[in-house]
Order: structure tokens, then sequence, then C-alpha cells
């Protein structure tokens, strides 16, 4: 098969002919139709997570066609599958308990097992996995398997976002841009926060109530006069110290912080916790989403109650995954870019 390999920290991948993967008993054999570059892939081909070493395949936002399935698999060959990209157990007592997203023994593909960035992908624990509905696209479904669904969870389960509240969001890359269209479909009002003012626009295009651009104004100072006082819900979509802090700072009064952007190195940050103490804020962490609740999200997908396709703005080629990746030392332009094509 051909995939793109990790071989020296922050060079171009190693466009590869390898053996396909072999089928692990209790999954499948995927042929990957499309696969999502993430900044959490770049983070790894950066250096900064360590599981990444020479020789790993990232991509962990993708979807394909069952093409070999073990014997303790639940789908079959043919069946076109969505997977998250953290992979439960299905036996220990958080998968058992609905939280398989905190699975002490799962698997996550692209960072300890070989990802996506490849014509095959080996998934384990296929239990997790989720049939690909005619009406989405496979460019579409991949962002489903990490941005979106980690979104539609920070939103929903760790949040608890109601209607007219109040959302502020810090950073518009694709957890940003999904945070800020699946908010506007519960009923929030939304302030989007960035440095790129081609993303603000875009942002506001797409429905954002209003955006600050960090890089002229103290972001945090300026979503509380926005939002009268302080947003309830602050989603940092980075994880860097400095709008983990925008993000803290510009709540109201026993708001809610949902840290989603992965931290890269140590993980370590100073964090003002006098904000946290005086506002009596709530500081959440979330990562993933269970599967169980992937139907009802794509079933509003299906309906028409929220459109994704903003997030979608480049269909790359393996061969480009590399410049997707190299541009993220940097401000990024709007929309996320899926591999499509895996044989250039």
């Amino acid at each position: 098969m051909r995939a793109a390999v990790v071989r020296e920290f922050n060079q171009d991948l190693s466009i590869e002919t390898l053996p396909d993967p072999s089928c692990p008993d209790n999954g499948v054999v995927l042929e990957v139709e499309a696969c999502g570059v993430c900044r959490s892939d770049y983070h790894g081909w950066t250096g900064a997570h360590p599981k990444v070493q020479n020789g790993s395949i990232l991509g962990h936002e993708y979807c394909g066609t069952v093409v070999a399935a073990g014997p303790l698999a639940r789908h079959k060959i043919g069946d076109r599958l969505i997977a998250p990209f953290i992979l439960g157990c299905g036996r220990c007592d958080a998968c058992e308990t609905g939280v398989s997203n905190t699975c002490a023994h799962q698997i996550v593909p692209g960072f300890g097992t070989p990802g996506a960035y490849a014509e095959f992908v080996a998934v384990p624990f296929d239990h997790n996995l989720v049939h690909l509905p005619d009406t989405l696209s496979p460019a579409l479904a991949a962002g489903l398997g990490c941005r979106v669904t980690t979104a539609w969870h920070a939103l929903t389960d760790r949040a608890d976002v109601k209607a007219g509240e109040w959302v502020a969001v810090h950073g518009t890359g694709g957890i940003g841009l999904s945070v800020l269209l699946l908010a506007k479909m519960l009923g929030a009002r939304v302030v989007v926060v960035d440095i790129v003012e081609e993303k603000l626009s875009h942002a506001k295009q797409h429905g954002a109530d209003a955006t600050v651009n960090a890089a002229e104004v103290d972001a945090a100072a300026a979503i509380r006069e926005i939002t009268g006082g302080g947003a309830q819900v602050s989603i940092e979509a980075l994880g860097v110290e400095a709008t983990t802090n925008a993000s803290v700072e510009c709540l109201a009064t026993l708001g809610r912080h949902v840290q989603v952007g992965m931290p890269s190195g140590d993980g370590r940050m100073e964090v003002n916790m006098r904000a946290i103490y005086a506002k009596q804020l709530a500081f959440f962490g979330t990562r993933g989403m269970p599967s169980w609740k992937y139907p009802r999200l794509l079933g509003m997908i299906e309906r028409g109650e929220v459109d994704i396709r903003p997030m979608v703005a480049r269909e790359v080629r393996l061969s480009q995954t590399s410049a997707e990746l190299r541009a993220m030392h940097g401000p990024t332009p709007p929309g996320t870019a899926v591999i499509m094509d895996f044989q250039s």
C-alpha cells in the first residue's frame, strides 16, 4: 500500500510502498476513502507527541470500506464505516458505562499504531465503528472522527450549552469551526477569536454573532464587552497558554471553560487560577466522543439541521499532506484539508 511515513520530525513525510496491514481478530481493515489532516497530527509531526516516532503513520480522522474482517469482528466486507479516533476496548468499566473515550485500554490510530495516511488501515475493536450514511460525503465524514464529534461532546456533554447563552471560541481551525456551527444549531450566540482576519470573516459568513482579532485587542476584555459581562461558555481549540488564559478570563461568573485543544510537549502551562477562583468557574477537559453518541449527531446532519460543509476547504493528495502540516507552523487559511487521493 501507499503510505505517508514520518522519518524525520518537521520534514516532508516519506511516501512509501509498504505491506498491507494484517487484519486484527477483533476488527477490520478499511480501504481509506478520506482522512483529515488535523492539528493533533501536526503535534506528532513536529515531535511533540511521545507516541509518534520514526516510522509512524499519522492519520486519525478517517472513513472507508471494509476489505477484511477478523473472526470476532462485528462488521463485514463491503461495509462503509466512520471511525472515532478513540477506539475503546468495549469491556472495561469506562466502556460499559458509556464513556469509552476514557477507556484505559484505548487504541488511537496514528498515535502508537499505524494511522490512515495510507491506502489501508487496520482498526481493532470495530464495535466503535459506525455506518457511513449514503448522504454524507467521505470528505465530510472524515472530520466526524475527531473535530465535529469532539466539538459536539464538548458543547453537549461537558459544557451543557443552553439556547441563548454566549459561547466564545478561541481558534477557528476544524474544532473552532465545528463549535461555531454546532453551537448556533443549539441556539447559542457565538463570538469567535482568531488572529487571521480572513478566518474571522469566514466565521461571520457562517453565523458568528461577533468576532475578535486577538492580534489587535485584548481578546478576553473584548469578549466581556461584547457579551455584557462575559461568556457563559468558552471553548479553547488550540492548546496554547495564551488562548487558554483568554478563555478563562473572558468568562462570566459561574462560567464553563472547556479545554479541547491538545497541549503540546509536556502539556504544562501557567493558568490564571485567580480568575477561576474569583469567578467560581468550572474547568473541563474533553477528548473525543463515545461512539454511541454518533447516531444522534449523524441524524441531525442527515436531516439538514446543521450544515458542516464549511469545515472542509481543501481536498488534497497524499503527497500534499506535508505542505498542510508545514502550514500549521503559522496562521492558516479558513477550513481544513482532507486527503482524498492516496495514489499520488
